[in-house]
């Protein structure tokens, strides 16, 4: 079985929490897998390779208040003497 990591917000947890009260589901990685199916068989109708409802997903994430890098050419530059 692969494993996957996910990084979640506050009010994620919070959803989570009252999911598995009310389905009584013993932990939080069957709670997520059962919710994925749900959504997966809820889409069934659409054409594979369907995402466009997930565009702009990622905006909609708190940003890093203390980012490493400031821009993505940062990324590809050698790091200066001073750091």
């Amino acid at each position: 079985m692969s494993q996957i990591n996910l990084h979640t917000t506050p009010a994620f947890e919070r959803a989570l929490a009252r999911l598995m009260r009310v389905r009584r589901i013993g932990t939080k990685s069957e709670a997520i897998r059962l919710a994925v199916e749900e959504l997966a068989a809820r889409g069934g109708g659409r054409r594979p390779g369907g995402f466009q409802s997930w565009i702009g997903a990622a905006s909609q994430a708190p940003l890093n208040p203390a980012p490493r890098f400031t821009s993505d050419h940062d990324l590809w530059e050698p790091p200066s003497r001073g750091r």
